[in-house]
């Protein structure tokens, strides 16, 4: 009895002490559960606290990225879009705007395009580098598309070269480092003084001071020819560049007279000449002696003929054994006659022509055993040899301009004269200088 009861005793404190645990536990985890179950209270919104700013919602617009094309022959502008799935009319809106439509007509192979086109298929700009210098931009705006040209900066400086005849012209001045621009420039300004088809000869020098441009610091290309001596058989032909005061730029001697005469000495460019003025010849197709009152000039069949002054066309057609001929009237005292020509210039029979003008090319009709032409210069009515008949002078340089003449040309003739000093004595086969800043 006395052992049950202390049993059951043992077993009560037992199950108070769980009950005595199992509150605490209880009060410790109900927190956790409440949280669990009822969600806590925020604090209370002051109604009179603004609102945090909120991001702005940016506009979403379609995705832009360039792209470059190379420029592929046949392509033009409607081709190019059709690649890039440029919508029609937007080419149609470009083409009907007379400026953009001149400026990407002409599109040329080797050369890149940039297009920029948005996520609609819609061109926003574009660009077109016409050469290593221009480039032309189209932007689209909100009245159509607009454009605008830009072109990097070049960089001007002075090159000098000199050369010694030794087979032609041409092939000398090629080997002195002249680019086919500057040689026929050069011959162009002597062309009313030195016959470069009969005159030139072997030791004949040159020396050329010219514009020479350059990009990012290379050579780009040249310009205009300032200042040239020419020396043919000893005797010293000199050209500057200037300026005058209504803005015509033309070439001089060292005393101011103009280069440019009444007449050229020949109306072909470096042509060999075939037959010199002789009154006593002997015809090669008939085969006996007739006089040969002009000069011939070989060359081959379709090169240009000049005018060799300006004047009047007096008679166009055919002449005999001339076969197609063009005479010429300059003034009341002078007139030229260009013969055998393949075919006739754009002049008629009483245009006005002017000095250089094409009138015809070199053939070989009427009585002419290959393609040449045949040239007669007349004073009132009287043959007289191109080659050697004395032109009309030029007319000089006003005296009112003479001073500034004088100061303008002053540096490139000093350099010419120190140029020709400190040549003489090196070696006789041409070679080309370096360049000089401008100052």
């Amino acid at each position: 009895m006395t052992k049950l009861v202390i049993f059951c005793s043992m077993l009560g404190i037992f199950a108070g002490i769980l009950a005595i645990i199992d509150s605490a536990f209880f009060e410790l985890e109900a927190p956790a559960s409440a949280a669990n179950a009822f969600p806590q209270a925020t604090a209370q919104k002051d109604i009179n606290q603004p609102e945090p700013p909120r991001p702005e919602q940016s506009e979403v617009r379609p995705r832009e990225n360039w792209r470059s094309y190379t420029i592929q022959r046949g392509d033009n502008l409607s081709r190019i879009f059709s690649k890039f799935k440029i919508p029609p009319k937007v080419l149609q809106e470009i083409l009907s705007d007379d400026e953009l439509s001149s400026e990407l007509t002409a599109l040329y192979p080797g050369r890149n395009i940039e297009l920029l086109v948005n996520g609609n298929g819609l061109l926003d700009q574009l660009r077109y580098h016409q050469d290593k210098i221009d480039t032309v931009e189209v932007s689209r705006t909100n009245f159509g598309y607009s454009i605008t040209k830009s072109s990097k900066p070049l960089e001007k400086r002075t090159a000098s070269a000199h050369g010694i005849i030794h087979s032609s012209l041409y092939n000398d001045a090629k080997v002195a480092g002249l680019s086919d621009k500057l040689v026929m420039e050069m011959a162009n300004i002597f062309a009313w003084d030195i016959d470069f088809a009969l005159e030139i000869r072997v030791g004949d020098e040159f020396t050329i001071f010219y514009e020479q441009f350059y990009l990012d610091d290379k050579p780009h290309r040249v310009g205009k020819i300032l200042a040239a001596e020419f020396i043919n058989r000893g005797k010293a032909h000199t050209a500057v560049r200037f300026t005058d005061d209504n803005g015509v730029a033309g070439y001089y001697t060292p005393d101011g007279e103009s280069l440019r005469k009444a007449f050229l000495r020949t109306p072909v460019e470096f042509a060999r000449i075939s037959s010199h003025f002789n009154l006593r010849r002997q015809h090669p197709v008939l085969n006996k002696i007739r006089a040969h009152k002009g000069t011939d000039y070989a060359a081959p069949s379709g090169t240009p003929v000049r005018a060799t002054g300006k004047g009047q066309i007096s008679f166009r057609g055919r002449k005999g054994g001339y076969g197609r001929v063009v005479i010429v009237q300059h003034g009341q005292q002078c007139s030229t006659l260009y013969a055998h020509m393949s075919r006739f210039g754009k002049p008629r029979n009483g245009s006005q022509i002017k000095q250089g003008q094409i009138i015809g090319y070199v053939g070989k009709s009427g009585l002419a055993t290959g393609p040449h032409l045949h040239y007669e210069f007349r004073v009132n009515g009287v043959h007289h040899n191109p080659l050697t008949v004395k032109l009309p002078n030029s007319i000089p340089i006003d005296q009112t301009s003479m001073p500034r003449f004088r100061k303008d040309t002053q540096t490139l003739l000093a350099q010419l004269r120190t140029y020709r000093t400190n040549t003489i004595a090196k070696a006789d086969y041409p070679e080309k200088t370096g360049s000089i800043e401008l100052d």
